[in-house]
C-alpha cells in the first residue's frame, strides 16, 4: 500500500502537494484548481476551492490503480472536516493505528482530530471514490475574531480534551444536489466566483443542520430503508427532475422502482423532507420558472409542458412558491428583455 503524506489544510496548497504526489496537471481559475490525472497510479480529478481565508472546499472524482493511504498531517490546531460521500462509500480513521470508520454514500461525517492531529482516508484500487470535504482553518491566530469559526470550533469539540471529535451522520441527499449544482455552473469570471462561494457555503450549512437535526432526534428512528433503497429513492428523483410532464401516480412510481409506496414516502421525507406529491409539485413549479425566464411560451403551454392541466391551481402553487403570479413574473421579464 503506498502513503501518500500531505501537511497542509488550504486549498492551494492541498492541491500543489497532491500533485508533488500523483502528478497530473493542475488549471487554476481565480481560486479554483483542479488537478487532473491520468498516469499508472490514478485518473480522474481532484477539485480544490479557496472559500474564505479559513474555508476549502477538496472533491474527489478518481480512481487508483494500487491501494492507497492519504494521511493529512496539521501543524498547528486542528481543522474541522465537513465530509460527504456521493457515491461509494469513504474510509476513515484519525490515525494508521486507529479504528477506522466507513462513510457510506449519501452520509455526512464531521470530523476533528484533537489528539493526532491528522486525518486518514483510505483508497481501494480500482474503485472509484467520489467525495467531498469542506475544511474549516482553525490554525490562524487571527480567526479568533471570527464569529463563525469561533461557533464551529466551540460546537464540534470532543468532551474530553485529547479526544477526537466523530460524528457520523443519517443520509441527505440535498447535500448531494448542492454538490452537483456545484459542478454545473457554467459561469465565468466574478459571477462563478460568487455561485461557487455561496453553492458551499449552502453545503456546509446542511451539514451543519444534519448534525444538528441527529441531535436532536438521537433517540428517534431514523428510518428503515438500506442503501441499495436510497440508491433508488436518488434514482426516482432524478427521472422525476429529467420528466416533470409525465402523471405521475404513487403506484406508478412504486412499480418503476420495485419499492413499496410507503418505502417510497418513508424515502422521501427522510432525504428531501417532502412527500412524494410535494416533491414533484416543487419540481414543476421550479421547471416553470425556468421556462418562463428562457422561453416565449405563454402560461398555459408552460402549464401543460410542466406536466399540469389546471392554471389556477398553478397560479396557486406558483405564487406560494415565489410570492408573485406566473403573469406577473413573465411580465416583469419581458419588461427586462425590452429595456436591456
Amino acid at each position: 500500500m503506498k502513503t501518500l503524506n500531505i501537511k497542509s489544510t488550504t486549498a492551494t496548497k492541498m492541491i500543489k502537494d497532491l500533485q508533488v504526489l500523483i502528478g497530473g496537471d493542475i488549471k487554476s481559475y481565480n481560486k479554483e484548481h483542479i488537478l487532473t490525472v491520468d498516469n499508472s497510479l490514478a485518473t480522474g480529478t481532484i477539485s480544490a476551492i479557496s472559500v474564505k481565508k479559513s474555508i476549502s472546499f477538496l472533491a474527489f472524482d478518481i480512481t487508483f490503480n494500487e491501494d492507497i493511504t492519504l494521511k493529512n498531517t496539521f501543524l498547528k490546531s486542528a481543522p474541522i472536516y465537513f465530509t460527504y460521500c456521493s457515491e461509494g462509500h469513504v474510509e476513515h480513521s484519525f490515525t494508521e493505528q486507529d479504528t477506522v470508520n466507513t462513510l457510506d454514500a449519501f452520509q455526512t461525517a464531521i470530523l476533528r482530530s484533537t489528539s493526532s492531529k491528522s486525518n486518514v482516508y483510505y483508497f481501494k484500487k480500482q474503485v472509484n471514490f467520489n467525495f467531498s470535504t469542506i475544511v474549516v482553518n482553525t490554525d490562524d491566530i487571527s480567526l479568533a475574531t471570527n464569529e463563525l469559526n469561533a461557533q464551529l470550533s466551540e460546537t464540534f469539540s470532543p468532551t474530553n480534551q485529547g479526544e477526537n471529535f466523530i460524528y457520523f451522520g443519517s443520509y441527505n441527499l440535498k447535500i448531494a444536489e448542492k454538490i452537483e449544482q456545484l459542478n454545473t455552473i457554467s459561469q465565468d469570471g466574478v459571477v462563478r466566483r460568487l455561485l461557487i462561494e455561496s453553492t458551499v457555503q449552502a453545503i456546509l450549512a446542511l451539514e451543519i443542520q444534519q448534525h444538528k437535526d441527529d441531535v436532536a432526534h438521537a433517540n428517534s428512528h431514523f428510518g428503515s430503508l438500506n442503501i441499495n433503497e436510497l440508491e433508488t429513492i436518488k434514482e426516482v428523483s432524478l427521472f422525476i427532475n429529467n420528466y416533470p410532464e409525465k402523471q405521475y401516480t404513487l403506484k406508478y412510481l412504486s412499480h418503476k422502482s420495485a419499492l413499496s409506496p410507503s418505502k417510497l414516502q418513508e424515502g422521501f421525507k427522510l432525504l428531501y423532507g417532502r412527500t412524494v406529491t410535494d416533491y414533484i409539485r416543487n419540481v414543476r413549479v421550479e421547471k416553470a420558472e425556468e421556462l418562463i425566464k428562457t422561453t416565449d411560451l405563454n402560461i398555459s403551454e408552460i402549464v401543460y409542458t410542466v406536466g399540469l392541466t389546471s392554471r389556477s391551481y398553478f397560479s396557486k402553487i406558483f405564487k406560494e412558491k415565489y410570492n408573485c403570479s406566473p403573469k406577473q413574473y413573465q411580465d416583469n421579464q419581458n419588461t427586462l428583455a425590452a429595456t436591456a
